[in-house]
């Protein structure tokens, strides 16, 4: 069995670095077929001939974020936004990932909230900086803490609020198999985290409008 290694917390919006080199598209495909006759099929039979290819395919969109830098998604700062130093709020940010431990999908959304201290930040960009944590091997809890930090570095901001919720399919399709269950993470930065009353107000603005 390998060693488990335990490595240094990365700066906010920094990729992992592997410990050996990037197989090559031949590798990954052979791994593939690997693990079909692992789970009791035959890789060269008609459906499944292509798989390992599409499988393949598949992981580079799949897991695009190890090839970004979130914060760089944030470099450009709107300042003329007549003086506004209130909260903005995104919700229902539509965001899927993969769990670390077993490789299985969690799909979920996303909130954000910050207050701006040197202006505002386009409203899609906070959703690329999701895509950008989520499309890599993650935990939602890992995943929430990343999010918050980078925007509040890059933006400077004097505080930032992220709730995610997510239905892990390595609960709900496999193990205990509770199909439905949610799990609810926070993160908390700046004026959000000093004051509960500002996040007492975060998670009204997230119901409001709401039935």
């Amino acid at each position: 069995m390998d060693a488990i290694v335990k490595r240094q917390p990365l700066p906010p919006g920094a990729s992992p670095e592997p410990a050996e080199p990037r197989p090559s598209r031949a590798e990954a495909e052979a791994a593939v077929r690997t693990l079909i006759r692992w789970a009791g099929d035959d890789p060269r039979r008609e459906g499944l001939a292509e798989t390992p290819q599409r499988v393949a395919r598949a992981f580079e969109e799949l897991f695009s974020g190890y090839r970004e830098t979130p914060g760089e998604i944030l470099d450009r700062v709107f300042e003329e936004v007549e003086g506004y130093g209130d909260a903005v709020l995104v919700r229902d940010i539509p965001f899927s990932s993969h769990c670390e431990h077993h490789m299985a999908p969690f799909i979920g959304c996303a909130h954000i909230a910050y207050y701006p201290s040197r202006g505002v930040v386009g409203l899609s960009k906070l959703a690329r900086v999701v895509d950008a944590f989520a499309r890599r091997l993650q935990t939602q809890e890992a995943l929430t803490v990343q999010i918050a930090e980078t925007i509040d570095e890059a933006l400077r901001a004097r505080g930032v609020a992220v709730m995610l919720e997510a239905e892990h399919l390595c609960m709900s399709m496999r193990g205990v198999r509770k199909l439905g269950a949610a799990t609810i993470t926070t993160q908390f930065t700046g004026v959000f985290k000093e004051d509960p009353a500002e996040q007492v107000r975060f998670l009204t603005l997230l119901r409001a409008g709401k039935a």
